[in-house]
């Protein structure tokens, strides 16, 4: 049986499309590597205010997505990108889409709930903890020591942090790893 490709979603938030092809060499490209021919990777353009709009990163996975709406997608988000991928990972599936897992990036704010496995990765602890009030899935991270908010985007390969099992608060998993590190644990994951 032939398996379907999967699709990496990656969701910018407003800032210089610099930092987010940073995000995509310096944090991913050892994962993109090992997978080579077996992952497509769509980076949704950030024009402005479009990252904050669920309909404009959908209009851009039917374009790109047309004929693969059953092949499982995974959506990686960043800051204001992550209001707009909750919303589009929320109508992809309504429309039959296969969402694998959803990674907000500094999403701080941003209510997080679904039928899809969501996990929450912050630039500190007390946005780990006031995040976590409005929905995270089992695993995340948070960066320690703190680090300032665009660098979780700009070089996740160099963010030190904690993977927290957020579903055991009696005795947490508090495993050191990178930013990087953990993301393509989720990514092998769900592959």
């Amino acid at each position: 049986m032939l398996t379907e490709k999967m699709s990496i979603i990656i969701c910018p938030g407003i800032h210089e499309p610099a930092l987010t092809e940073n995000f995509i060499s310096g944090g991913l490209e050892t994962y993109f590597q090992s997978k080579e021919n077996s992952v497509n990777i769509l980076s949704v353009p950030n024009d402005g205010f479009s990252p904050l709009s669920g309909f404009y990163i959908l209009e851009v996975l039917s374009d790109r997505l047309r004929h693969q709406l059953k092949s499982p997608v995974v959506f990686i988000s960043f800051s204001a990108g992550v209001v707009g991928a909750i919303a589009a990972a929320y109508s992809w599936q309504m429309l039959g889409g296969y969402v694998k897992g959803f990674i907000a990036i500094d999403g701080w704010g941003v209510p997080l709930w679904g039928s899809f496995p969501i996990h929450r990765m912050s630039h500190d602890y007390d946005t780990h903890w006031s995040s976590k009030l409005l929905g995270s899935g089992q695993d995340n991270f948070y960066a320690d020591p703190p680090v300032e908010h665009l660098s979780m985007w700009r070089s996740p390969q160099t963010i030190q942090g904690r993977w927290v099992d957020s579903y055991n608060e009696v005795s947490p998993l508090k495993t050191r790893l990178t930013a990087a590190e953990f993301l393509q644990i989720l990514l092998n994951r769900y592959q």
